[in-house]
């Protein structure tokens, strides 16, 4: 399966990204599912992670989860997946990452080297939690 993205979506996960430099940025990818995973919306969230780890954790809190459930919802979306940056990192997930992460999510990773976002790559976790795989990431022309 594949993540289908809008490359002004694309933009602001950057944006965010580079705005959080030199902490992490996460957020919500909320879209709809069949033949690809197409995200038509996300929401940037603040880092909840206590300042002194920010530099390469995030945390999402149950609240933050709880308004994407509702504003999916509301636009008849589902929550699919997770975006977060690695700051002066590759878009590559890290240990922490796959503790953390849930099997059935797509998890949009942005490089940021000194500021500017590099590169970004979607990953999957397997079912039994072992490793992630990389998922296709197509981006199309926003409307």
């Amino acid at each position: 399966m594949s993540l289908v993205l809008g490359e002004e979506l694309l933009r602001e996960i950057c944006q965010h990204g580079e705005q959080a430099y030199p902490e992490e940025g996460a957020g919500f990818l909320l879209g709809t599912e069949g033949e690809h995973r197409s995200i038509k919306d996300i929401i940037p969230l603040p880092n909840a992670h206590e300042a002194g780890a920010r530099h390469n954790r995030y945390l999402i809190t149950p609240e933050d989860f709880l308004k994407a459930e509702t504003k999916a919802e509301e636009r008849s979306l589902s929550v699919l997946g997770v975006f977060h940056s690695h700051p002066d990192h590759p878009d590559d997930p890290s240990e922490f990452d796959r503790e953390w992460a849930q099997p059935g999510f797509s998890y949009l990773i942005t490089s940021i080297e000194s500021g500017n976002a590099l590169g970004t790559k979607s990953w999957r976790l397997t079912e039994d939690r072992g490793r992630f795989i990389e998922e296709e990431v197509t981006i199309v022309q926003s409307e």
